[in-house]
């Protein structure tokens, strides 16, 4: 728990097992990518049901590598969504692509708009990111019947939603190649850390090599007697991942469900208290296919609402919250980069609106009401300078039996 906040945005569950882990693997003094990752790439497999998982330095590494892979060049142009953290669309630039930012479908569901996708698609269109904006299912099937249609790959940012799934297919598991991160406020985490799945074998082979410097064997072959030297066949990176993160990786993958399970309960209280205590707050995700992996409780403030204000008032509670996210086609360089303007409309009303409540397996339901009672303070502060009484908001929980 944080010193700073009396409930912080999210929390990493780390105990005896992680540390026993690390200890483990210290003690057998291989801390370069070996068995531990190639275990834990094993249990990815298991996880998502895909024939390869490559596990890489990070979330950002394993989308650039994802873009080599698929021979996005100069030239090309891949469709993004611009509500989603930089690095989706800074990934694409990374293999000399050009990012084509699309809306999202509404306000309720803030995953990308195959309609407006099909708008942005042009001869130049290589493939479509699909973000599962806090966990929640994009609409894979439209997706990739609209990408078949077109000739186009599909890649899936799943740094949202490791352990979610749509119609008992694994996220992560639709596209080309899924894309995943494991940096410290994700459901999962191993401080950075990625992984790249793919069911494509000669994609998984360039991926591995990508991963290191274009090798064509690693020291660890080396050490087990494998190998004794290395041609290098393309110019490549280093985005290994080290023994000790996949040690993390597997005790967490091992605590995965239990925690995004407590995730789903605490995201229900949320949608129950949240109507009643915050009217004229939206809920987004209050229908949606699939399982999500709850990773995020985004809220929309109503219009009008200055959310700084909000967000301070919120902070003066000891309640930290989160914009997720900033446009990135409203960011400087995304300006600069792009000639004439991108309108988003939905993306635009949304982003000026949006707010992240805490989220995290830690929480106890006193904190999910603490943090929905602070925000009905911080919303009358805003409106009239009123607060709302403790006894009020405890009756408003009582009427809807929690």
């Amino acid at each position: 728990m944080s010193d700073i906040w009396r409930i912080p945005l999210a929390d990493v569950d780390l105990g005896p097992d992680e540390e026993m882990a690390v200890l483990d693997v210290i003690r057998r003094g291989w801390l370069t990518m070996g068995a531990e990752t190639a275990a834990f790439e094993a249990d990815f497999c298991r996880l998502t049901d895909s024939r390869y998982a490559i596990a890489v330095a990070n979330g950002t590494a394993a989308l650039h590598l994802a873009g080599l892979a698929l021979g996005w060049g100069t030239g090309d142009e891949v469709i993004v969504p611009s509500l989603t953290f930089v690095a989706t669309a800074n990934a694409v630039h990374y293999s000399g692509a050009t990012p084509v930012f699309a809306d999202i479908v509404n306000q309720d569901n803030l995953g990308l708009s195959t309609e407006d996708v099909a708008g942005r698609i042009t001869p130049r269109t290589r493939a479509i990111i699909v973000v599962h904006y806090a966990g929640y299912p994009v609409d894979m099937p439209a997706i990739l019947d609209l990408a078949k249609r077109h000739g186009l790959d599909v890649v899936e940012d799943v740094a949202h939603a490791v352990g979610a799934s749509l119609n008992g297919r694994s996220l992560g598991a639709w596209g080309r190649v899924g894309c995943f991160s494991f940096f410290s406020n994700k459901n999962m985490t191993t401080g950075e850390g990625g992984m790249v799945t793919t069911d494509d074998d000669e994609i998984a082979a360039r991926l591995r090599l990508l991963r290191s410097h274009g090798m064509t064997s690693l020291t660890w072959d080396r050490h087990k007697g494998h190998a004794w030297s290395y041609d290098v066949v393309t110019p490549g990176f280093n985005y290994r991942i080290d023994e000790l993160r996949a040690a993390l990786g597997r005790v967490q993958l091992a605590k995965l469900a239990a925690n995004n399970e407590r995730r789903r309960v605490l995201d229900r209280i949320y949608r129950e208290l949240i109507p009643a205590a915050l009217p004229g707050v939206g809920l987004p995700y209050t229908t949606f296919a699939g399982i999500s992996s709850y990773h995020l409780r985004p809220i929309l403030l109503p219009e009008g609402v200055d959310r700084r204000v909000f967000m301070e008032a919120m902070k003066a509670r000891g309640i930290q919250t989160s914009i997720h996210y900033p446009p990135v086609h409203q960011f400087t360089y995304y300006q600069r980069a792009k000639a004439g303007k991108t309108t988003l409309p939905v993306t635009e009303s949304v982003a000026r609106r949006q707010v992240t409540l805490p989220l995290y397996p830690g929480m106890k339901v006193a904190d999910v009401e603490s943090v929905v009672e602070a925000a009905s303070e911080a919303l009358n502060i805003h409106e009239d300078g009123v607060e709302r009484s403790t006894e009020k908001m405890k009756a408003v929980y009582g009427s809807i039996g929690i």
